[in-house]
């Protein structure tokens, strides 16, 4: 996430995924002292501790689009395809093969022998009958974009009525979907099934890595998931032996793993901190072994490296933190584009990351990271550059904002000083009245935005499902996708959409998606704040610690020094 590309992901297609071999993630962090000392020996197994959050949903894959439950299923799933732990470039995984001639027919081979933790063999009906069940209008997912792709989708969708507010919401009740099968799949055998696309998807392959289209166990649908939401079963290097919802969980080895991302040791604890100050004294006490992001007060003065000497890595990665506004179903009053702008201009980001992030962010010019092939420099325009004259003058043509503007974050993560920081470089510019507002936890402040009940503006934060500028839009911006907090809608936007991802090159892929882009420009549903870097720190009692591409510890590759 810097100004320029650091990571080597231009050139990943379809085609290189289709012929990849199996070859595992490998290498070193970008920078700090990651890896062995050469004072002591690595040893496999031991436990290890990580710094986590309170997810949002039940650990269902489909309702899984947030960190804090995403980190901890990453460790416990096994997909079609591994994103390599260096460069983010896609690998097979519980795919044998991935094969089409056209883009839009794909025929999915598996391997023989993966089981999920509770002994059952992976089949292909497991991905068909997932994929099913998360598109389903009847189970409302969050994840259910990621199948629209799939031909059959649309006849999955209940029929609208309105609710209590006057807005039209889907009533799987009274007007149920014409089918619970997506059309474009097909169970050829036990280790095949097809996969047929609504157009042409010239990039499928590569998004098949992400969480939502992991497979499901049998046992998965005896209860329509509610046993698998508290304790799920997955194919992943390790199984989940318990979860508290107050304290975390812990991962134990899987000793069905039948892949090849192993991790080196036999558990993992996440522990959950509504405090992370207090989380990063416990990584300098080595009451914990592991946390990213590192807190503010940690960046401040570069203080990370005097506390955890030799302990630290950073690499830039792709995530992108913005300010989002408000679904009109909850607040209409930030419909105006021009009081977006305005509100954007008024924030000045180099002080922010200068003052309280301690240079440790670029300013963001568009809706993209730098990380991913495609990405465009300032595809926000001038309304990403603090002006406070220009903001204050747009302010007022937009009819300005009457109250006060609000900013809400969760005091769970580490937001307070930039929300407060943004607020009052808000104030000082349009001379209107702004305030930082706190929740309890990630879970309910998430709770709040899905349901439509948040008032205000929201800080928001992407990490990449996979490695493509794609998936810094559809999954945002697109009408009725599941991170779409704002409710955005475009016409213009969609349709680029869809062309970019039915182009047959990734050169032509990427200019109609740089397209889609500039009408975000222009109709400014959210505000780009910064990319960034991911800054981890670790106890001394581990090392051989590597930060991925998506901003997360590499757990498959972590040691216990022996």
């Amino acid at each position: 996430m810097r100004g320029t590309r650091t990571i080597a992901l231009a050139g990943v297609s379809a085609l290189a995924l289709l012929t990849a071999a199996c070859n595992g993630g490998g290498g070193s962090t970008a920078s700090g002292s990651a890896g062995n000392t050469g004072n002591t020996a690595a040893a496999a197994g031991g436990e290890i501790s990580i710094v986590g959050c309170t997810p949002q949903n039940p650990f269902i894959p489909a309702m899984t689009n947030e960190t804090c439950g995403g980190d901890m299923l990453d460790e416990v799933l096994a997909r079609l395809v591994h994103y390599n732990s260096e460069t983010a470039a896609p690998e097979m995984d519980v795919a044998e093969s991935i094969e089409t001639t056209d883009n839009q027919n794909f025929t999915v081979k598996i391997k023989p022998g993966y089981k999920f933790s509770d002994g059952t063999e992976i089949k292909a009906k497991n991905f068909v009958d997932a994929w099913n069940w998360n598109r389903a209008g009847a189970n409302g997912t969050l994840n259910s974009y990621f199948f629209d792709v799939i031909d059959g989708a649309a006849d999955m969708d209940c029929g609208l009525s309105k609710d209590k507010d006057g807005n039209d919401a889907p009533d799987c009740e009274k007007k149920p979907a014409k089918t619970d099968k997506l059309s474009g799949l097909k169970v050829v055998d036990d280790h095949t099934f097809t996969i047929k696309t609504t157009e042409k998807v010239s990039n499928l392959p590569v998004r098949l890595g992400y969480s939502a289209f992991a497979p499901l166990p049998d046992s998965f649908f005896t209860d329509n998931g509610k046993a698998y939401g508290k304790m799920p079963i997955g194919a992943g290097p390790y199984k989940m032996e318990s979860y508290d919802p107050a304290t975390g969980a812990v991962l134990v080895k899987n000793p069905d793993y039948a892949g090849s991302f192993a991790g080196k040791v036999d558990k993992i604890t996440f522990k959950i901190y509504q405090d992370q100050d207090a989380a990063y004294k416990d990584v300098q006490a080595g009451q914990t072994d592991l946390q990213v992001p590192l807190p503010v007060s940690a960046l401040q003065g570069e203080a990370y490296k005097n506390d955890l000497p030799d302990r630290f890595a950073e690499k830039a990665t792709g995530n992108i933190a913005t300010i989002s506004f408000p679904s009109p179903k909850a607040d209409k009053s930030y419909e105006n584009p021009k009081l977006r702008k305005a509100i954007s201009m008024a924030i000045d980001r180099p002080s922010i990351i200068k003052a309280i992030l301690a240079n440790t962010r670029e300013p963001a010019t568009g809706w993209v990271s730098p990380v991913v092939d495609g990405y465009k420099a300032n595809a926000c325009g001038e309304a990403c550059t603090y002006d406070a004259a220009k903001a204050k003058a747009l302010f007022d043509e937009s009819g300005g904002y009457k109250g006060t503007l609000t900013l809400g974050y969760n005091a769970d993560g580490d937001h307070k000083g930039w929300t407060e920081a943004a607020c009052n470089t808000i104030k000082s510019a349009l001379g209107v009245d702004c305030k930082a507002v706190a929740y309890p936890d990630f879970a309910t402040f998430r709770t709040l935005i899905t349901d439509r009940k948040m008032k205000g503006m929201f800080r928001t934060g992407w990490q990449m499902d996979y490695p493509s500028i794609e998936n810094f839009l559809a999954p945002l911006y697109g009408t009725g996708a599941g991170s779409n907090d704002g409710d955005y809608s475009s016409d213009k936007f969609d349709t680029l959409i869809k062309e970019a991802a039915a182009a047959p090159e990734a050169a032509a892929a990427n200019a109609k998606y740089q397209e889609a882009e500039a009408v975000l420009g222009e109709d400014f549903p959210t505000i780009p704040m910064w990319y960034g870097k991911a800054i981890a720190g670790w106890s001394d009692k581990v090392e051989n610690v590597k930060i991925t591409p998506f901003g997360t510890i590499d757990l498959a590759s972590v040691t216990v020094k022996s």
